[in-house]
């Protein structure tokens, strides 16, 4: 079988032959020589031959629904696919390599093939090297993969001899699926007979007698985290174990994982390169073009697989597969912005259980403020104030302020759920989405080619993207948006960072920011508010300050250390008690060493 050069994708849902009449057909020059590169398939959408496409881009540019994607492979790629959908469908080249006693992280895009990679690994989708329409024997499988450190586990998986268990990356979705008590579900699922150590260890005995639909973001998380734990398998896989978590909620949920690989295989999906640094010890990129083919690397150590990944390029294939190296500052940014917006006042909140108590503070126009703090210690509730959706026992919400809101937790109705993109877009902006300003926000956040789908269709990173949209196309006067990088790879976090600072300075607006993601916040964030206290509790809000000071006060609350990275100037957490751990407390450097 030759090597592919030429990947050509159509995305089956996009293509509409009744509005175009198969217009890529039409225009196709090898179609116009009696030459068949554009032919109908038996679901009457097109299929392009990818030994005779010449690669021209005019079906591309022609197609009324941007279906089409034709791509160039790296001259390097030397092999055919591990896995290929269909004709004109997703690749898949090489596999990770499943490691005892080290957790193996997959870093990436969203939509370069994660998912396929777990189904493969997991005994879930049988690989078929490319061959579409045919299944390949086992035993070319095995051969493929002959003198590699796969052969072994490749043969196992043949076996069916492979137990695996999988923490989903959607976990706002677990309620649909899950009824009941935290309690009663996890007994179920303990094939190790550890429930308590394991909920001690994650911190979560407070929430196991709430009921599953009762639980926030955090806490479902958690009790999927906790129930992938509690099975005895030999190969677990989690997808995204960050999202929701605080910062110091994600060091623990690393600690625990990384138990397991005295007994068992982990991979871990993690887009917070902060966390993933600290979890695993060895990481293999995803490149490619998202939803067309992807590529994994070869495994590096961790600190060199995640600065290679952000310079963009891949020596051993000689591709770089983004246009210029992601850097980080290594200094914290002063905020120079001094027009006042408003002056917010103090908050008192009481709940039957938890208390909440905010600092004033002054906003001002074009400023950004992240928010950090520990789960469960008032920061929704303080935005809710902010937003008029809650009403303060003390001080008065921003009403008179035409606000834009992002939730944390979107809960759709069966109506919305079913709806297309663009008309959600369109009720929750209450305007034409086709303006200039609507399409650059739109072709920046990678939704033009989602328009038509349904809300119910998408992904947890792409219903994330939608989300934020609706918050920059109608920015109203003020904008707060709650954990916007959930479910968010890499380059999209810091897109909407980059986008989101653009408009805030462009227009004037303020923004106020609940995340996690240090690394986010430190890109977004001109101040920074902290709360601190006792989660659950207590919380105390504090008035923003210096994103230097800030960072410090947070971390210093959690009693954890970041550094530096020298090269790339990224945030990397310290191990707990090292000789650097120690020196920076030492100094009162928790964040910034520069």
């Amino acid at each position: 079988m030759p090597k592919q050069k030429r990947i050509a994708v159509i995305d089956r849902e996009l293509c509409r032959p009744r509005i175009c009449d198969y217009l890529c057909q039409r225009v196709c020059p090898k179609n116009r020589s009696n030459e068949d590169c554009v032919t109908i398939f038996l679901d009457k959408k097109p299929v392009i031959d990818e030994d005779i496409c010449i690669g021209c881009g005019i079906c591309i540019k022609k197609c009324p629904t941007q279906a089409i994607t034709i791509v160039n492979l790296p001259e390097k790629l030397e092999e055919n696919p591990v896995h290929r959908y269909g004709k004109n469908m997703f690749s898949l080249f090489r596999l990770p390599i499943p490691k005892r006693k080290a957790v193996v992280g997959l870093i990436g895009q969203n939509g370069m093939g994660k998912s396929t990679v777990l189904n493969i690994l997991s005994g879930d989708l049988k690989p078929n090297t490319g061959l579409v329409g045919k299944e390949s024997p086992w035993e070319e499988i095995i051969e493929r993969f002959r003198g590699t450190e796969l052969q072994d586990y490749m043969d196992r998986l043949a076996k069916k001899k492979i137990k695996t268990a999988y923490k989903p990356q959607q976990v706002d979705l677990i309620p649909r699926v899950w009824k009941g008590k935290v309690i009663d579900l996890l007994k179920k699922v303990d094939e190790k007979n550890q429930l308590e150590k394991i909920t001690s260890n994650l911190n979560i005995t407070n929430m196991l007698t709430k009921k599953v639909d009762n639980l926030s973001g955090g806490e479902l998380q958690l009790f999927a985290i906790a129930a992938t734990l509690l099975r005895d398998r030999e190969f677990y896989f989690f997808d995204e174990t960050s999202s929701y978590l605080d910062v110091y909620q994600r060091l623990v949920v690393a600690k625990e994982i990384r138990r397991l690989v005295e007994k068992a295989v982990v991979m871990v999906i993690e887009h917070d390169l902060a966390i993933a640094d600290y979890l695993a010890d060895y990481v293999h990129i995803l490149y490619g073009k998202p939803g067309v083919f992807g590529i994994v690397s070869k495994p590096y150590s961790v600190r060199i697989g995640i600065n290679t990944y952000l310079e963009g390029y891949i020596k051993e294939d000689n591709v770089r597969f983004r246009p210029e190296p992601i850097v980080f500052s290594g200094r914290a940014k002063k905020s120079e912005k001094n027009k006042l917006f408003l002056e917010f006042p103090a908050f008192t909140k009481k709940f039957r259980e938890f208390s909440l108590k905010t600092e004033p503070g002054r906003l001002y126009k074009g400023e950004v403020i992240g928010i950090l703090g520990p789960n469960g210690i008032g920061k929704t509730t303080f935005i809710k104030m902010l937003a008029g959706i809650l009403s303060p026992d003390q001080g008065q919400p921003v009403k008179e302020t035409e606000l834009s809101y992002k939730p944390q937790m979107m809960v759709f109705s069966k109506q919305e759920a079913e709806s297309a993109v663009s008309d959600f877009i369109k009720e929750k902006v209450h305007k034409n989405i086709s303006g200039k300003e609507e399409k650059r926000i739109i072709r920046f956040m990678g939704l033009e080619k989602l328009l038509d789908r349904s809300m119910r269709s998408l992904s947890g990173g792409e219903m994330q993207s939608v989300l934020i949209s609706c918050v920059l196309i109608k920015p109203g006067e003020m904008m707060l948006l709650d954990e916007p990088s959930a479910f968010l790879d890499v380059e999209q976090r810091l897109r909407v960072a980059k986008l989101l600072r653009a408009l805030s300075e462009e227009k004037e607006i303020p923004c106020f920011v609940v995340d996690h993601d240090l690394q986010f916040i430190d890109a977004l964030a001109d101040r920074i508010m902290v709360f601190e206290g006792e989660r659950g509790v207590k919380g105390i809000g504090k008035a923003p300050c210096d994103l230097k000071d800030g960072m410090n006060d947070f971390l210093k609350a959690l009693d954890i250390t970041f550094r530096r990275d020298p090269q790339t100037g990224r945030p990397r957490a310290n191990k707990s008690d090292s000789q650097l751990d120690k020196e920076q407390k030492e100094k009162g450097q928790y964040y910034y060493t520069g």
